[in-house]
């Protein structure tokens, strides 16, 4: 299934009704509509698997960056980057789909595009992401090694991809008054990534100037609610 739609829409992956993942996604939306804050949004719920919690927001993470990526992708601007180009500074990321093994140099957009087909091929995959009233067998799934190393391969393009975006299309999403919907993603994105340690420290360094600032807003948040219960 591709991130984008040959009209230039985005067609979102959807949490099956009734299902595991369904569940899990329902509890977030509710934690957020009744103004919860993200530190809340992201802890994991009281008797679930961290697993599956992990699962369900790889594929909600994925459809925010996919939202925010198909606002410009039809731009002829896009088609300017050559191999090599668009990347944070001092990096370049270089696509592999694992098959043949070899990295190879794009540009930016045309990486953006890879990674989002690549993570929902994996998503649309039920082997991989099982979406079933079964929820023995989807947390059978999910708490295997591999599905752990996938997650981990999925959290760590999508931030690559904030990289990009935030790097060299930052100006056009701010001239579309997506700027505020994109920094309100990417936090989300980061207080899940810190609570859960997903993401290396070697792929923070391109985007430190932004991750440190959020950071210490999730650390100072999570003091104050340990430190709430004793005032």
């Amino acid at each position: 299934m591709a991130p984008v739609s040959s009209s230039g829409t985005f067609q979102p992956l959807r949490h099956r009704s009734g299902t595991l993942r369904e569940r899990l996604h329902a509890y977030t939306k509710r934690t957020l509509g009744a103004g919860g804050s993200y530190n809340d949004a992201v802890a994991l719920p009281p008797g679930e698997s961290c697993a599956a919690w992990v699962a369900v927001h790889a594929i909600d993470f994925y459809n925010d960056v996919s939202t925010i990526w198909a606002v410009m992708s039809a731009d002829p601007y896009l088609n300017s980057f050559r191999p090599g180009e668009g990347f944070p500074s001092g990096v370049e990321y270089r696509w592999s789909d694992g098959a043949s093994g070899e990295a190879m140099s794009v540009s930016a957009p045309v990486y953006i595009e890879k990674v989002l087909g690549w993570i929902a091929e994996q998503i649309n995959d039920e082997t991989k992401f099982p979406d079933d009233d079964d929820e023995t067998e989807a947390l059978r799934v999910f708490q295997t090694p591999q599905f752990a190393a996938l997650c981990g391969q999925i959290f760590r393009r999508l931030f690559r991809v904030y990289g990009i975006i935030y790097s060299s299309f930052f100006g056009t999403l701010e001239a579309l008054d997506m700027a505020p919907h994109l920094n309100s993603c990417f936090k989300h994105f980061m207080f899940f990534c810190t609570e859960f340690g997903l993401l290396p420290e070697r792929e923070v360094e391109p985007l430190e100037v932004l991750v440190k600032p959020i950071r210490k807003k999730y650390y100072a948040a999570k003091q104050g609610a340990v430190a709430a219960p004793g005032r």
